[in-house]
């Protein structure tokens, strides 16, 4: 049985965090970002209020997930992306990527990760160019600039010339909400003991991408391109957000640990033979099946000891009791 603050309370958490986040990227990018974020939000209330009425499903704690989901999107996005496409990616989100499949009771994909392989195979030019930090646009004011990803010259050329102070405020070019590093990582630090995300998977995740970055050194430096690797592509939101969401995760550490770690390792490879930008939320929802097979393997797992523990015979009545 899954734990109550995972179904009830989780979601306020994520959105706090999540918040956090967003105030960062309007510092950045101003009114047109939080434009786009109310936009996520009020299509993605819309969508799952809709889809639970044709579902003949109630409204409960548990459904303000479509608030994490949709503000997950908005910061995947770049701060000035198209409105009307971002609606079209949290429809697709709520009903297709997470209703369709079971809803709350047996969640396949992530949703936002899901959405945002959506956006990819239509809108890639849109999606992987951005404004300059510090580049504030207005709503309706057409765009002049846009640039390629800190990201995709990393994965390039093999080298970045941010600063490590830049890099820990998010002071370079990528989707808003995932380039803040220094928030990324208190933000995990705060889920992690509030058990609002799998340890495990996110440890996994880390763990694995940091392994790989020395055994396959991206840059020169071994330890330049762990800490690239980390930092860039979107790994370490997508290991908070995405790869250790417990709706989909495996529910044990043990197994969500490798899970994390097959997830990185593969997206790693990726990066270092296609320079596959983002690699890991792809990845996410390729590996979405075999976390539903752990799942299920889990479930089995606990019903056979549960049955186990029914048929041990109990010896006299003190036994029985003790059982019970």
């Amino acid at each position: 049985m899954e734990n109550t603050k995972t179904n009830n309370h989780a979601w306020l958490d994520l959105i706090i965090t999540l918040f956090g986040l967003s105030v960062v990227s309007y510092f950045y990018y101003g009114k047109r970002f939080l434009a786009l974020s109310g936009v996520c939000l009020g299509v993605s209330c819309a969508a799952e209020l809709i889809s639970l009425k044709l579902m003949h499903r109630k409204f409960t704690a548990y459904d303000f997930y479509f608030a994490v989901d949709a503000l997950i999107i908005s910061l995947m996005l770049p701060a000035v992306f198209s409105m009307k496409i971002a609606a079209a990616a949290c429809i697709f989100a709520v009903v297709a990527a997470k209703n369709i499949f079971g809803g709350r009771d047996n969640m396949i994909f992530s949703p936002s990760a899901a959405a945002y392989v959506f956006l990819l195979t239509s809108w890639k030019d849109s999606l992987l160019k951005f404004p300059a930090p510090n580049t504030k646009y207005e709503i309706g004011e057409k765009v002049s600039e846009l640039v390629n990803s800190e990201s995709h010259n990393f994965n390039m050329e093999g080298r970045t010339d941010i600063s490590d102070f830049d890099l820990m405020l998010g002071n370079f070019s990528g989707a808003s909400g995932t380039v803040v590093i220094f928030l990324l990582i208190v933000s995990a630090a705060v889920l992690i003991l509030r058990q609002d995300i799998s340890a495990g998977a996110f440890f996994g995740t880390v763990i694995g991408t940091v392994l790989m970055a020395f055994i396959i050194p991206a840059a020169d430096n071994a330890a330049v391109s762990a800490k690239y690797s980390i930092c860039m592509n979107m790994t370490l939101f997508s290991a908070i957000y995405i790869v250790s969401d417990k709706r989909t995760a495996p529910e044990r550490n043990f197994y969500a640990f490798f899970y994390g770690f097959f997830t990185a390792v593969i997206s790693y490879i990726l990066i270092i033979t296609t320079a596959l930008e983002n690699a890991i939320v792809i990845v996410a929802v390729l590996a979405a099946p075999a976390a539903l097979g752990i799942r299920n393997l889990e479930d089995k797992i606990r019903l056979a000891g549960e049955n186990d523990i029914e048929n041990i015979p109990a010896s006299d009545g003190e036994g029985a009791e003790s059982l019970e």
